[in-house]
Parts: structure tokens; sequence; C-alpha cells
């Protein structure tokens, strides 16, 4: 049995944290005179006061958490601040259920974007703001997970991305914290730039901040019921498109071009080779769909297709139009492009491009291999050699990514759901995407008609999809348990 105090400790600093942040939407709606302000006052208080109990009782002057406690931090981090962050949604004005605030906070802090609320336009301006915070959280979050924790704990291929001269005896939390602490800083930068970018397009200060938050995070949250749709007219989109192309790239390059000055680092990933390869090809193959079957304009056509396409892969989630009215054929290429996903160690979603390089690496090798016995067939990737232990890692990740997904839309079928809300609610909520398609929760519409059963298995598929699948199942094993 691991050590727990060190978990719970960092458990409980995160809840407090997030409980000082619950103060910024109380200050803003008392600045605007809304009434929301008490729902995030009590909040605030309530969520840093236990916060700072738990912290205080589990306090270890020298904390040591290796792999099984990195392990249990990282699901009951994601799980505890999602329901800490519900609680102002429970209150006054919204007074949702605790099954739709719930709802609403899950998919906020896993950057998922899926929505219950509609009238965002006339909405408090503290509950849009914390909505933005929830995502601007759950975004730098991942970005630690996916470069400090999980390529220690060696989950689904990302032991490829492992700092260096570390190892699994290493404690795990000062290399979290000093990587952090680096993140931070470049997270924050590409904020301001974000910010700044959209007011250059004439958006006031308070939609800059909050859809800034929610771009970079790749969340998808906005304060509009048109989302980025309501914004397009002075050319919010295209600001939009180029900082969820940042968002989705990994932040390791952009640390090694703030701390060695290295500019041409992204040139030299294959990551990002491959992501702006693959975006280019996708984006140019449904602008050509739209000048053939619609009545658009080129460059009208080119720059809905450029937005939606770089939001669906990212798994941000924002819309400028309904590429449901777009035909058979978008309908089903976005629901491809759901399972695509960024770099790794970006704050996109989804199932990663690297992984899909060492899928088709492990591909080459086996076909190369079949008509000749007893070759050799390096395994590599980016110029480097690939241990099979990562092709194995990615290959299990593969199977338990769509076996969860399956999972839970045939659960959501047998609950009633047509096949189309059941299949994309799956993959939107397992890849953390947001939107689904169809009628109901297509970029259209929102989740508020589902089921509250449904709503929480999305709810579950979204914590694991964000946990990268075998963090959530390895915790669930008995051995994990065992001394």
């Amino acid at each position: 049995m691991p050590d727990l105090r060190p978990v719970f400790f960092v458990v409980g600093l995160m809840i407090a944290a997030l409980g000082a942040a619950m103060f910024a939407p109380m200050i803003v709606d008392l600045g605007y005179n809304d009434r929301s302000w008490r729902a995030f006052g009590v909040s605030g208080i309530l969520t840093t006061l236990l916060g700072t109990a738990l912290a205080l009782a589990t306090y270890t002057p020298k904390p040591d958490m290796r792999a099984r406690g990195a392990f249990l931090l990282t699901v009951l981090s994601w799980a505890a601040l999602s329901g800490f962050a519900s609680i102002p949604f429970m209150m006054e004005p919204l007074t949702l259920s605790v099954t739709d605030a719930l709802f609403e906070a899950t998919s906020g802090i896993t950057t998922t974007g899926s929505t219950i609320l509609t009238g965002l336009d006339d909405m408090p301006r503290g509950i849009l703001l914390w909505r933005a915070i929830l995502q601007w959280i759950g975004g730098v979050g991942i970005i630690v997970t996916a470069m400090a924790v999980l390529p220690m704990l060696k989950i689904g291929g990302m032991q490829l991305f492992r700092l260096e001269n570390s190892d699994m005896g290493e404690k795990i939390l000062p290399k979290a914290a000093t990587l952090a602490a680096g993140i931070g800083g470049i997270y924050v930068v590409l904020t301001l730039l974000c910010i700044f970018g959209y007011m250059a397009t004439g958006m006031d200060g308070f939609d800059a901040v909050s859809h800034a938050m929610t771009t970079v995070a790749t969340g998808g949250y906005s304060t509009s019921d048109a989302s980025m749709g309501g914004f397009m007219d002075d050319g919010a989109d295209l600001v939009c498109i180029a900082f969820m192309m940042a968002g989705g790239m990994p932040f390791g390059v952009y640390l090694l071009m703030a701390t060695r000055g290295d500019l041409r680092a992204p040139f030299r990933d294959s990551q990002v080779r491959a992501f702006i390869g693959i975006m280019s090809v996708l984006i140019i193959m449904v602008t050509l769909y739209l000048w053939l079957n619609s009545e658009m304009t080129n460059s009208r056509a080119l720059r809905l297709s450029a937005f939606n396409v770089v939001s669906i892969v990212t798994g941000t989630g924002y819309a400028t139009a309904d590429y449901n009215s777009w035909g058979p054929f978008a309908v089903s290429a976005f629901f491809a492009f759901m399972f695509i996903g960024g770099c790794a160690g970006s704050t996109a979603c989804s199932i990663k491009i690297f992984r899909y390089q060492v899928a088709f690496e492990g591909l080459r090798a086996y076909l190369f291999k079949m008509p000749r016995q007893h070759a050799v067939s390096p395994l590599r990737y980016g110029g480097k050699p690939l241990p099979e232990a990562v092709l194995f890692s990615v290959m299990s990740y593969f199977f338990l990514f769509f076996m969860t997904f399956a999972l839970v839309a045939i659960t959501l079928s047998v609950m009633g759901l047509d096949p189309i809300t059941a299949w994309s609610g799956a993959g939107s909520a397992v890849a953390n995407v947001g939107p689904g398609l169809g009628d109901i929760i297509g970029p259209s519409g929102t989740y508020q008609a589902l089921p509250g059963e449904a709503k929480w298995v999305l709810m579950l598929a979204m914590i694991v999809g964000r946990l990268e699948i075998v963090t959530a199942l390895v915790v669930l094993t008995p051995a994990f348990w065992r001394s």
C-alpha cells in the first residue's frame, strides 16, 4: 500500500487553489453588479477551507511520491477538482441539479467543452468566466501530467517523452514542480498574446480574456450561444485558428525555444511536421468538398473549413457553422477527425499524432518482414531507435481507447439514445472534443436534453479519456492496492 499522505497533500493544495480561483469571478460579478457573486463567494470560502484542511492534515516534511502514488494522484486530482468546481453551478442563479452541475464542471476541467447551458449571451459574467477558468486550469494541468507524470509511468507510449536522466526510481513531485514552472510561464504568455489578438479584432476585454483562456487550453467554452461564429465579422476566427494550433503543439518545443533559444526546434520535431501536414491535407479536402457541393465563395469555404477542421482535430470544439448541414461526407469526416488529436505534451486531446506515427512504423516493419522472415528492420521514431516496449504500449492504448469508446457508445444506445447521438457522443467524450453530431448534441445543440444516466456515463468517459485511459484502469485493478 503506497503512502497516501503526499497524494492527499497535493490534492488538498489543488482544491485550495481552485477555491482561491473562485474569487476572481466573484469580483467580476461585483463589478458588473451580477447576482451570482454570492455563489462564488460562498463556494470559494468553503473550497479553500476544505482544501487547506486536507493539506494540513496530510502534510509530511519529506514527501516521497513514486509510481503508484502518481497514478492515484492523477486520478484523484481530476475527480476532486471536477467535484468542487461544480459547487457554484448548483447555487443561485443557475441552481443546476447535481448531475448537470457536475457535467458542466467535468467537461470544463477536462477541456472537453460539452455543455448543458443555453442563453450564454445573457448569463452573469462570473459564470462565463468560471467556465473559462476551469478550462484554462485543465489545459495547463494536462500538459504537466503528460510531460512530467505519464512518461515516467510509461502510459500509452508517453515514455518516448521522458525527461533527460529520469528513471522510475526518481521522485515525481520535484520533476513535476520544476516542469510546471516553465510550462506555466509559456502558458501565460500564449494566453496574453491570444487576448491581445482577440482585442485587436474588436472583442471587448471580457470576451477576449474568456475566449483566450479556452482557446489556448483547446477547451471551446464560449461566452455566446453562437460560439466563435458570433465573432467572425472582424476576424476573431482567424486569431482563434492560430492559437488552437499553438495549443496543439508540444510545449516541450516551446521550452526548448525559450530556455535554449532553439528557434528551429519545431521544424526538427516529427510530430510538429506531421501535425501541420495532416491539418493542411484535411483543410484542403474539406474546402474542395465545399467548393464543389455548396454555393460558398472560395474564401468563405476555406475559412469555414480551416476553422472547423482545426477546432475538431485539436479537440477545442468551437464552431463557426453547423457542419451537420454540409452533407453526409462532412458529417463522416468530422466524426473521423475526432480521433486524431494534437501533439503529445500539448493541451489538445484524443489519440495524438505520435501514436499514429509509432503504429505506422510498427506496421511498416511488420510488412517488410513478412516476405523476409530472417530480415532485420529496426524500429525508429524521429531518427532514433524505437524500443519495442513503446510500440507495445501504443498498440495497447489503441485497443483500450477504441474498446472504451465502443463500450460507452453501446451503453448510451441501451439508454435509448439514437445511433448518431450515442456514437458521436461517446467519441466526443472519450476524445474530449466537445460537440457531437446530429440535431441534439451537434455544434448547434447542447447536452441538456440527454437523460441523467447518460450524462454520468459521459462524465466518466471524459475523465477516463483525459487520463489517457490506462491511468484510470490501473487504479481500478486489485493488484494496484496490494503491497
